[in-house]
C-alpha cells in the first residue's frame, strides 16, 4: 500500500469546502469518480430534499431512486438504500483516478454498506478528497476524520484561499502519479 495522503476538508456549513475541491479539482488529468449532493429548497412542508449523483455527470436527475432524504432542522428522513446501493457504486473506482465525496455527512452514518465503502476508498491507493461535515457528534464523520493515510484540513473562510496554494501541489503529486 501506497502513502499516499488522501485530503479531507472539514468546516462549517457555506465556508466553502465543495467550491475549494471544484477548484483543485480543475487543475487535475485523472478521471473523477465518487459522489456529489445536492440540497434542494424546501418543499411545501418545509423538507429539503437531497440528492445523491456521480461525480462528474454533466447532467443531473432528481428521482425517487437518488433521493437520501429529506430534512427540515429537527426531522430527518434517510433513505439508508439509496446510500448503499448507489453510493457504494459511486465509490468503485479505477486506478489512475480520484474519488470525490461531497460530502459526508451525518445521515449516512447507519448506511453499513456505503460507510464500508467510504473505509475501503480511504483505506486503498486510489486517491480521495471529500468534504466533510463539522459535526463531531457523529462516530463516523470522527473515524472518518482521525484516518490515518488522511490529510485534515480545517478550512474557515479566513484561511480557504491560503488552503487552495497548500492543497495544489498534493494535486499534482496525483496527477504525475506519485
Amino acid at each position: 500500500m501506497s502513502k499516499q495522503t488522501h485530503i479531507l476538508i472539514c468546516g462549517e456549513v457555506g465556508v466553502g469546502k465543495s467550491t475549494l475541491i471544484q477548484r483543485l479539482l480543475i487543475r487535475s488529468s485523472r478521471q473523477l469518480y465518487g459522489f456529489v449532493t445536492k440540497k434542494l429548497e424546501p418543499d411545501e412542508n418545509g423538507f429539503h430534499p437531497i440528492y445523491i449523483h456521480p461525480a462528474g455527470a454533466m447532467q443531473r436527475r432528481y428521482e425517487e431512486k437518488n433521493l437520501i432524504g429529506t430534512c427540515d432542522r429537527r426531522i430527518h428522513n434517510i433513505n439508508l438504500d439509496a446510500f448503499n446501493t448507489l453510493g457504494v457504486a459511486y465509490l468503485q473506482a479505477e486506478p489512475g483516478g480520484i474519488i470525490l465525496m461531497d460530502e459526508l455527512g451525518f445521515m449516512e452514518a447507519k448506511a453499513e454498506a456505503f460507510t464500508r465503502a467510504v473505509f475501503d476508498a480511504l483505506d486503498g491507493d486510489i486517491p480521495v478528497i471529500a468534504a466533510v461535515k463539522a459535526r463531531f457528534d457523529v462516530p463516523f464523520l470522527n473515524e472518518v476524520r482521525a484516518h490515518p493515510r488522511a490529510k485534515l484540513c480545517m478550512i474557515t473562510s479566513e484561511n480557504r484561499d491560503a488552503m487552495y496554494d497548500e492543497l495544489l501541489p498534493v494535486i499534482q503529486r496525483w496527477n504525475s502519479g506519485l
